[in-house]
């Protein structure tokens, strides 16, 4: 995460104008450009464990099979097939898709035949079986922007558990600070390796949102060292769901809340808490 907030030239009215500036920048839909590259997409987050440990935990307590939503490079599903628990992993960026099925070829064949990696979209998907443990790690539910598509997604949920099947997933606890930070500012982070070149891009980050529909975007900025027209930038869109949101969200879409905690080992939402991690069950037809 950048730290240095360093003031953008006048020029830079808005927050989104460092996505055009060059015009040899790609450009691409918040929902999907920080996808668009898996090896880059595992060594931003290769240290992020915690989750991983939980999410595991989870699926051998249910004892399999484990349907994932939004199965990324596989960095969840591979660690529940290594514990010796079936998972189907469900993705929608083949760049991610790619790069999971190769983690996939690497492990030992028990674990290997474990995993069932299938590209598809949540909000649509509809499988012919049912699971006791469906879970969407690490901000998968942040892309889901309106009413309407998280209608859709709780849907396909309800439509894949057992009864008594259980949802768990993890979004993070919106930041005031970051929602309130000068959206024509560059926030500067340190130089930044990338695997497609092996050069260190200097990383900077701007960040806008809109209390309306309440998302929040990231622009991630890369800059190629004595070449500009080699840099780049990826905007990262999420929605935000506040604490009490969350729980009226999942009460009138037919779940009850088993657990809402403010970190994996089960603490308290606090003001310092990153991820808000909850776990609820399909909720049972009044006699």
């Amino acid at each position: 995460m950048a730290t240095e907030a360093v003031g953008s030239p006048s020029s830079l009215p808005t927050w989104w104008v460092p996505v055009a500036k060059r015009t040899r920048r790609r450009g691409a839909a918040g929902s999907e450009a920080h996808y668009e590259d898996g090896r880059y997409y595992d060594q931003a987050y290769r240290r992020r464990r915690h989750d991983v440990r939980f999410y595991t935990r989870l699926a051998v307590d249910s004892g399999g099979p484990v349907l994932e939503l939004g199965a990324g490079t596989g960095r969840v599903a591979l660690a529940i097939a290594k514990a010796g628990v079936d998972v189907v992993g469900i993705e929608p960026m083949v760049p991610m898709l790619e790069q999971a099925r190769e983690r996939q070829a690497r492990l030992s064949r028990a674990a290997r035949d474990r995993v069932e990696l299938r590209q598809g979209d949540l909000t649509r998907l509809r499988l012919r079986r049912k699971f006791p443990l469906v879970i969407a790690p690490f901000n998968v539910w942040m892309h889901l922007y309106s009413r309407e598509e998280i209608e859709r997604g709780f849907a396909t949920v309800r439509h894949h558990l057992e009864p008594g099947g259980r949802f768990a997933f993890d979004v993070l606890l919106p930041d005031p600070v970051s929602l309130s930070r000068d959206p024509s500012k560059r926030y500067r982070g340190g130089d930044v390796p990338h695997p497609r070149d092996g050069v260190r891009y200097r990383y900077s980050e701007y960040f806008g949102y809109d209390p309306v529909t309440q998302i929040e975007t990231v622009v991630m900025d890369f800059e190629y060292p004595e070449n500009d027209a080699r840099s780049f930038c990826t905007p990262l869109t999420q929605r935000q769901f506040f604490p009490a949101e969350l729980e009226a969200l999942l009460h009138y879409n037919g779940f009850d809340l088993e657990s809402h905690t403010g970190d994996f080992d089960g603490r308290p939402i606090t003001r310092d808490t990153e991820s808000q991690v909850l776990v609820a069950k399909v909720r049972r037809p009044t006699p």
